[in-house]
């Protein structure tokens, strides 16, 4: 796919990070010096390459040269803390691990746990002898075209989405899915070499930043321009549209949120009259959000809808047709979602029920053939999400049946939070939730009984809840209580927690 945007739009700028640009042949050449690096140092098909990586032109780079020598790319969240990173890399044993001083740091005292680790690169490893030089291995390895045979269905991504107990299930992607999707999801945003698409506040070891923004640009040639760095702001992302005349802006509600919050109280001050889309996925998006966006910004937020499982968004409403407020759009060409009951049996439009998707599925998790049986029913994927269809075929998803939490995008589950608390010396029990919050989507709330004679604060649980995991998945809210409300079999009643559980809202009264 990389080549055939080489093919036709050689010349043309690929991709934009602050003065730094790329051309669609420099980005080719680039990633085959990193393939051959890589290469020469022994990685072969269907080795793991963990990448620890924040959004950057070298991301782009690294992946492309990654999937080039027939290795597998393993994007990582770079929030993650180093009790989080050591089941990932139990589970997929990478060889080479690439990251920047500032991520790989803090791993250093976990190394020689790291068995299967033989390589470890940093992008800015000079003075560093324990780091490979990732500006030495480029500056030493060759332009031209890596010759290893590849077939469409050898995996190219394995792409880590929140599963229980500290075990994230990896999702498998092979190169044809990982191409067709992107072509998929160009179609729904009537998506074409002229488009400039600006990569803010998205991070591209999520499957909606890595496909629907990266890989959808490259297959139709557009340009990526990557919004990153320190002193990141609204100003900095609003001013990057209004400078390089962004035509498609892809985020999560949280930002939106922001977006509207910033017109409240300061007004719009750069021309965005060049973005043709602006489009939210990750989350539910608020109405009130979608309102007030349009009030501001005098544009319809786009929602889609979509799973790591299904490699990206599998819904998107009809651009020529307007939006229906709610909606997450008809499904796009090559899938099929259907409505069921608990029974498995379709339901009738305006009717209820789990969402289950046919189509371009997921290869299955990474060595977990009991979870992906779990998910995966003759070919269909249980979702786990609820939701209806109207008469005209439009989306609208309503609730969750799986016990899970989403924070601007992100896949938290309680039961992680809930072991963490567990383990302080001072807790008896925990209870973790999701509460809804009109900024992030939702924010963690946990309930605890501690053990008896003990006493404890919310910051200290919530100190010691940072210290072991990413600061999105710490509690934001923390109750204390004698014992934790059960229903009738013994269970948590989690119902009643997330009635005694409250976060202010930024919008106001819920």
């Amino acid at each position: 796919m990389l080549e055939e945007a080489v093919a036709c739009h050689g010349g043309k700028t690929a991709l934009v990070s602050g003065d730094r640009r790329l051309s669609y042949t420099e980005l080719d050449e680039s990633s085959n010096r990193f393939a051959h690096a890589l290469l020469k140092m022994g990685v072969n098909k269907g080795d793991r390459v963990a990448m620890l990586l924040p959004n950057s032109l070298e991301f782009v780079i690294i992946y492309f040269g990654v999937i080039k020598t027939g290795a597998i790319a393993v994007p990582l969240d770079t929030n993650c803390k180093v009790a989080e990173f050591i089941p990932l890399f139990a589970d997929f044993q990478p060889g080479v691990l690439v990251g920047e001083n500032s991520t790989l740091k803090p791993l250093a005292p976990v190394f020689p746990k790291l068995h299967s680790v033989e390589h470890i690169i940093s992008l800015d490893a000079e003075g560093e002898g324990r780091f490979l030089s990732y500006r030495e291995m480029m500056a030493a390895s060759s332009t031209k075209r890596v010759e290893v045979r590849l077939e469409s269905e050898d995996i190219a991504d394995v792409a880590y989405t929140s599963g229980p107990a500290f075990h994230p299930e990896g999702v498998v992607l092979s190169h044809q899915q990982l191409v067709t999707e992107a072509v998929i999801s160009a179609g729904g945003f009537q998506q074409t070499d002229k488009d400039v698409v600006i990569l803010f506040a998205l991070p591209m070891y999520h499957m909606f930043g890595l496909v629907a923004v990266l890989l959808t640009s490259v297959s139709q040639g557009s340009t990526v321009v990557i919004v990153s760095g320190t002193g990141l702001s609204l100003g900095t992302f609003l001013a990057a549209i209004e400078r390089e005349k962004g035509t498609m802006y892809l985020g999560i509600p949280y930002t939106f949120a922001l977006l509207v919050d910033l017109a409240e109280k300061e007004g719009i001050k750069h021309d965005l009259s060049s973005v043709r889309l602006w489009c939210s996925a990750g989350a539910p998006l608020p109405r009130e959000v979608a309102k007030k966006f349009k009030l501001y910004y005098g544009a319809d937020l786009a929602d889609v809808w979509g799973l790591t499982e299904t490699i990206c968004h599998i819904t998107c409403p009809p651009l020529d047709r307007g939006i229906k407020l709610g909606s997450v759009g008809k499904v796009l060409p090559g899938w099929e979602v259907k409505i069921v009951d608990n029974m498995g049996k379709e339901l009738p439009p305006n009717q209820t029920g789990e969402l289950i998707v046919s189509g371009l599925l997921m290869k299955g998790y990474y060595n977990n053939p009991e979870a992906t049986s779990k998910v995966i029913k003759d070919g269909w994927l249980c979702t786990g999400d609820i939701g209806r269809v109207d008469e005209d075929g439009y989306f609208f998803i309503a609730g969750r049946k799986k016990d899970l939490i989403i924070i601007k995008g992100q896949n938290v589950h309680p039961g992680d939070i809930e072991y963490v608390l567990s383990t302080h010396p001072k807790v008896a029990e925990a209870a973790v939730v999701g509460i809804p919050d009109e900024l992030r989507g939702e924010v963690v709330g946990a309930v605890v009984s501690l053990k008896k004679g003990e006493v404890a604060t919310e910051q200290e649980l919530r100190r010691f809840c940072l210290e072991r995991m990413a600061g999105y998945r710490v509690p934001k809210q923390v109750m204390f209580l004698d014992s934790l409300p059960r229903i009738a079999d013994g269970k948590i009643d989690k119902e009643k927690i997330r009635e005694r559980l409250s976060i202010p809202s930024p919008f106001g009264e819920r």
